[in-house]
């Protein structure tokens, strides 16, 4: 699968208030950071430099229960990126 791995069970489907992307994650928090715009923070400051921050701008909109619909989701999810041909996923 494209967003998360085979056989997934449960899965969140986020979106990002800063770059507005759609995307699965095996996470369900209510927040995580954006996998396409966040960066996670590099902790390793030296003694002049501030203490960075993790944006988390993703927002869960629905956990998604059952590795069929996690599935479905991930393909429709995936054509968004790929340009692949929705005729052949219906």
């Amino acid at each position: 699968m494209y967003f998360v791995p085979d056989g997934t069970k449960r899965a969140g489907f986020y979106e990002c208030k800063c770059c507005n992307w759609r995307f699965l994650s095996e996470l369900t928090g209510p927040r995580i950071v954006c996998p396409y715009c966040g960066e996670e923070p590099d902790m390793e400051i030296g003694p002049d430099d501030e203490m960075p921050e993790a944006r988390e701008d993703a927002v869960l909109l629905e956990v998604i229960e059952g590795t069929e619909e996690i599935e479905q989701m991930d393909a429709l999810l995936s054509l968004a990126i790929t340009g692949g041909d929705p005729d052949s996923w219906i």
